[in-house]
């Protein structure tokens, strides 16, 4: 598909092939640094849906570019608009469809990562910084607070009381900052953070793909739920994978000393 908002590369794992196996969306609208708008998200959850579908596509990377991964939503949509307006758009349906994105989502994220931009880093499942990133929910200068689960997801990552000073403040943190609150995994210089994501991608590409969907949906769960209804879940996933070929290929391999040869059955 021709996008004009994002950049889409597929790099397909091919028969007894060892690597790659994932995909990588470049937000691409320099112009506005990023800046998040309807059409978008509406691409990028477009792709993403055909992704989902590809069995040779196992793992997404989500960037941006050096200067910003995307600093901000673009307000020149909604400065105007009214509340009634602002619901009949329903502009979180697509956000509710990235958290719903069956497969793992990396997050390269280099130069700023603000707003909306630090909403759609935290809708990933795991956030790689480069050392330039700043990360930040500066909506409160503008009169409003984060709507797309900023709130909600970063409280989760970094605690309520980091949580209330970036919110209430709209003060940034650093890569570093980020890493210590446990908000980015990794932070890496800026010229190799796309090849640490590559790198984060193909490993994960490589692993059986039904256990990494089902690990993904057990962990997302953890949030929704009790630490009982949690387990209870877990469980039912761990026996589930006991009905694939990769589960009886896996234990085989490790029993006979050998490599596995995953079928995503």
């Amino acid at each position: 598909m021709n996008y004009s908002n994002i950049l889409v590369t597929k790099l397909k794992m091919a028969p007894e092939a060892t690597e790659n196996g994932y995909a990588i969306i470049q937000l691409n609208r320099p112009e506005v640094m990023n800046a998040i708008n309807i059409a978008l998200m509406k691409e990028l959850v477009e792709a993403l849906d055909e992704m989902e579908k590809e069995n040779d596509i196992r793992c997404v990377i989500l960037t941006g570019s050096e200067k910003a991964f995307a600093a901000g939503a673009d307000i020149k949509e909604m400065a105007d608009a009214s509340t009634v307006e602002m619901l009949q758009r329903d502009m979180f349906s697509r956000w509710d469809r990235i958290r719903k994105f069956k497969k793992p989502i990396i997050a390269a994220v280099g130069g700023y990562a603000l707003g909306g931009g630090c909403e759609l880093a935290l809708t990933c499942d795991i956030i790689i910084a480069s050392e330039s990133a700043k990360f930040g929910q500066p909506e409160i200068s503008i009169g409003v607070i984060p709507g797309a689960g900023g709130t909600q997801r970063l409280t989760r990552a970094v605690g309520k009381y980091k949580a209330m000073e970036m919110v209430l403040t709209g003060t940034m943190i650093t890569a570093e900052e980020a890493k210590q609150w446990g908000l980015v995994v990794k932070v890496v210089p800026n010229e190799i953070l796309l090849e640490e994501a590559k790198n984060l991608a193909k490993t994960i590409a490589s692993k059986p793909s039904v256990a990494v969907q089902l690990g993904k949906e057990a962990i997302l769960k953890a949030f929704d739920t009790t630490i009982e209804s949690g387990l209870e879940f877990e469980r039912k996933n761990f026996y589930m994978l006991f009905s694939t070929e990769d589960q009886k290929e896996g234990m085989r391999a490790f029993v006979e000393k050998r490599k596995p040869k995953w079928k995503g059955k």
